[in-house]
């Protein structure tokens, strides 16, 4: 592995952020085609610390295993990274509408009224999948203008509509599969964090209940209750539980057998995270080719369209996010972030994208941007949840997958 250039040195050489470099990356096609980051990312416990990849089920974590017998697992997976990054965009409380750069739509869910009334909201940038989330589908004042920016983005090849009501679902990828058009972009960030040569390591545990200390007919007594009730003891916390075969699913559970040839299977152990002996990386791209692919009605729309995406995809990568993924998983950045501008042909270009200094040219390039869009922005920034619709949306799913096996 070559060494770093050091810090002085990158600056000294690394490509200048400007507002006509931003122009270029843009809308110029002979422009670069994506920009690049690697970063190393630490536990916080320090190096060699033991951290928790997400589990999914049946399977466990996420570890491909190379040719050369090296372990690579998912830490964090690219839609889980879209979603924690996201959010950067809500405003703060007390912000200026002026202020914000995209806009800031919130849906009640439910709400409470008499004398300690409240209100259970979501913002448009919580949501799983954005502005074709199921939530939004089911809000119909808000499905509405939705419905009609992706009929000009299906129809047209137009993506302002989309980009005044919920740009950010053009920044980290949408897909329409619940709305009529079933129109489906790519996103223009992509991060992912991957920890190199892992080990994966198991856990066991036992759960002391009062069980003992019952006497007799207390025991008998429960005993009876829980057979007649179909459960068991162990899962209501009354008799010990020992943990350390994981659950699986019932197809899962004939092929993964809690004991192979007489040992453990380590495969239906309880997981108990992995040591990842090589790098922790995190990669965020920014991809130019799929910016520059957008469109609006006309050349000057189009102009806009690709540089306030862009902005805000450069906002989105750049950002120090909380790298607090889940319990156990607690990780904080190594180093300085190294970008690179990956040209069609030829080296990657180092570029100061990292520095205070170029991402408060990138913000107020995002505000200049905004503006443009401002006027069309919905004027109703709260909608409601309506479960008459998500009904319908139910029977409508029925309905498509009722030939599908």
């Amino acid at each position: 592995m070559t060494n770093p250039t050091p810090p002085d040195e990158r600056q000294s050489t690394s490509l200048k952020v400007t507002n006509e470099l931003l122009d270029a990356w843009a809308t110029d096609p002979k422009g670069p085609v994506a920009l690049h980051l690697k970063q190393e990312l630490l536990p916080v416990e320090g190096e060699g610390g033991v951290i928790f990849p997400p589990t999914y089920a049946d399977i466990g974590y996420n570890i491909d295993m190379l040719s050369d017998g090296t372990r690579v697992a998912t830490i964090d997976s690219v839609g889980s990274q879209a979603n924690r990054i996201e959010p950067i965009f809500k405003a703060p409380a007390d912000a200026k509408p002026e202020d914000w750069l995209v806009p800031q739509i919130m849906i009640v869910l439910h709400e409470k009224t008499g004398e300690d009334p409240y209100k259970e909201k979501r913002s448009i940038l919580d949501l799983a999948h954005r502005s074709a989330d199921a939530v939004v589908q089911s809000s119909p004042t808000l499905a509405n203008d939705i419905a009609k920016a992706f009929a000009a983005l299906k129809r047209n090849g137009d993506a302002g509509p989309l980009c005044a009501i919920a740009p950010t679902s053009l920044v980290f990828g949408v897909w329409d599969s619940r709305g009529g058009t079933g129109e489906k972009r790519p996103r223009l960030v992509r991060a992912i964090i991957r920890a190199w040569d892992v080990e994966p390591l198991h856990a066991a545990a036992q759960f002391n209940s009062v069980w003992k200390a019952l006497d007799e007919d207390q025991r008998a007594d429960l005993e009876k209750e829980a057979k007649d009730k179909k459960t068991k003891l162990s899962e209501k916390g009354l008799a010990d539980a020992p943990a350390t075969f994981r659950k699986v699913g019932t197809t899962a559970a004939r092929y993964l057998q809690e004991f192979r040839d007489g040992a453990p299977n380590p495969e239906r152990r309880v997981l108990g995270g992995v040591l990842a002996k090589g790098r922790i990386e995190r990669e965020v791209t920014v991809n130019l080719v799929a910016l520059r692919g957008l469109r609006g009605k006309d050349t000057e729309e189009t102009e806009h369209v690709q540089k306030y995406l862009l902005s805000l995809s450069l906002l989105a990568a750049t950002a120090d996010i909380d790298l607090f993924l889940r319990e156990g998983c607690h990780l904080r950045y190594a180093g300085e972030d190294v970008w690179q501008s990956v040209a069609r042909r030829g080296d990657p270009e180092v570029v100061d994208l990292g520095s205070a200094e170029a991402r408060n040219l990138i913000r107020g390039y995002a505000s200049n941007e905004a503006k443009h869009f401002k006027p069309r922005w919905p004027e109703k920034l709260e909608h409601t949840f309506d479960l008459k619709a998500a009904r319908k949306l139910l029977a409508k799913k029925d309905e498509e997958n009722s030939g599908e096996e």
